[in-house]
């Protein structure tokens, strides 16, 4: 659904350059929920407002729906993004207008008659659950429902793609879990593709199919989010489990790091391991976690006995990543 291809972004100043973007390439598959995790800085932003041409690269390509966008110019350009909804950190509503005003807006621009904007306002405000606040002002509201008035007028015109520009950044984490399970039944209820920007490893757990993490303009590592997360030494695993390494052994006992997904974590593997071959094991640190529908964890454990290389073999062979140390 969306095609980066070696996109540069630089902002040219007086006596010097800023390359935002460094040769970014990825893909976007149709009806799913792609991420993009960094820091303030890293380019985030730059990339998002690069699909739909608010920022024009200043190399590379940009394909949307199998549009290519950087061809694209004037009423063109306006019409192709028709087909992009975007929401954003700080909501961009208009102060002066009601909740339905709001979401109306766009279908305005696009020209739509009076009767078919209003079905279609009612049709949203049911979608995001404000029925009641159709007639309502955004000083009336809570952060909340300001986004989800952003996310109505974001589809609006009944895009296949949306883009949420950080747009859970400005709220308390029990208002950010609900606008992503939104935003997670949209894209299941719609068939919509949603690329987002965050720099929220929790953004990424509950909602991300796969995940692009971008350093300084460049990707660094993308993939499956369960994928990056079980494999050793990814940024991505290292941010997901920040548990604490680094303990020594005790005499004759040896250390490992195991991750596991999906079933691997269902199953009573450890426990098998001292009936099995005869090895105690002890847990010195670290979490399971919830990732989207599957279990993802990572232990650190100290094994001892004289199985501990098969007992290891057997984890692998089981579904576990093993690390030893």
């Amino acid at each position: 659904m969306i095609t980066l291809t070696n996109l540069r972004k630089i902002y040219r100043q007086k006596t010097s350059e800023v390359v935002a973007l460094d040769g970014v390439s990825l893909e976007v598959r149709p009806g799913e929920v792609f991420g993009v995790l960094g820091q303030s800085g890293a380019g985030k932003s730059t990339l998002i407002r690069c699909v739909n041409l608010l920022e024009r690269p200043t190399e590379g390509t940009v394909v949307v729906d199998g549009q290519e966008l950087t061809t694209l110019s004037g009423a063109a350009l306006r019409k192709a993004r028709q087909r992009i909804g975007m929401i954003f950190q700080h909501f961009n509503l208009l102060s002066s207008r009601t909740v339905a005003d709001n979401i109306a807006l766009p279908l305005e621009v696009m020209g739509r008659g009076r009767k078919e904007r209003q079905a279609r306002v009612a049709e949203l405000l049911a979608l995001v659950g404000l029925e009641d606040k159709a007639r309502a002002y955004p000083a009336q509201l809570s952060g909340g429902q300001k986004q989800r008035v952003g996310i109505a007028r974001a589809l609006a015109g009944e895009p296949h793609v949306l883009l949420s520009d950080e747009a859970t950044s400005a709220l308390d984490p029990e208002t950010t879990q609900a606008i992503l399970q939104l935003l997670r039944d949209l894209n299941q209820r719609l068939g919509l593709t949603i690329l987002l920007i965050t720099h929220e490893m929790a953004v990424v757990r509950q909602i991300c199919d796969r995940v692009a993490v971008l350093e300084a303009g460049r990707v660094v590592e993308q993939g499956a989010v369960d994928e990056l997360v079980a494999r050793p030494g990814t940024l991505l695993g290292r941010t997901f489990f920040a548990h604490a390494n680094g303990h020594i052994p005790r005499s004759g006992a040896r250390i490992a790091t195991l991750t596991f997904v999906g079933e691997a974590a269902e199953r009573p593997l450890l426990t098998t391991l001292g009936r099995r071959f005869e090895v105690d094991v002890s847990i010195l640190s670290g979490s399971v976690e919830k990732l989207g529908y599957r279990r993802v964890g990572q232990l650190q454990v100290e094994l001892v006995g004289a199985g501990v290389d098969p007992a290891l073999q057997y984890l692998r062979e089981h579904g576990m990543d093993v690390k030893v140390h």
